[in-house]
């Protein structure tokens, strides 16, 4: 880990970044460890909802590409700041990203499909929503080179409490859980 990544003695490494595919738990797991460390949380997506509007809508109006000119602008913001950040599933596609990751920790939240099923019921996501859960599959393998090529910790999130993720977290990257 670089010194942009370094953690004071006791004190969480900020930004920390939690990469995955959709319905890994980034946000529960990012909110989480961000109230048990006193640390801001960014969700990426939260964000260009913010200031966006929901994001199924944005595919629909706009389309991907200009969906993932949004989020790399987002994306750029977040990293910049110190606070535990959740990205959006499909954000470590931008050669920007990946760049920006190498220098930071970073923990990719990994997620059977058995156990996202339940999870993205009812999803309005717009990968997915034609294709169910065969298309998160697909979107997930396709991915998950460039999640591991990032990642300093991998967790996989199926069978796991949130809290004992965060200590796993804190436990690899400082701060108090």
């Amino acid at each position: 880990m670089t010194a942009a990544g370094a953690a004071a003695p006791g004190a969480l490494a900020l930004p920390l970044v939690l990469i995955g595919p959709m319905g890994a738990g980034k946000s529960r797991v990012g909110q989480k460890l961000a109230a048990q460390t006193g640390a801001p949380f960014v969700d990426t997506d939260a964000r260009i909802v913010e200031r966006y509007g929901p994001i199924e809508e944005i595919f629909a109006r706009e389309g991907e590409e200009y969906f993932r000119i949004v989020e790399r602008e987002i994306v750029a913001e977040a990293l910049a700041e110190e606070a535990v950040v959740s990205l959006g599933g499909g954000a470590v596609l931008h050669p920007a990203t990946r760049i920006d990751l190498a220098e930071l920790p970073v923990v990719w939240l990994q997620v059977s499909a058995a156990a996202v099923a339940p999870r993205l019921a009812g999803s309005a996501r717009p990968l997915i929503a034609q294709g169910g859960i065969e298309a998160w599959t697909r979107i997930r393998d396709e991915r998950a080179p460039v999640y591991a090529s990032l990642a300093d910790l991998a967790i996989d999130t199926s069978r796991r409490s949130v809290a004992r993720i965060v200590t796993d977290i804190t436990e690899r990257f400082g701060g108090t859980a």
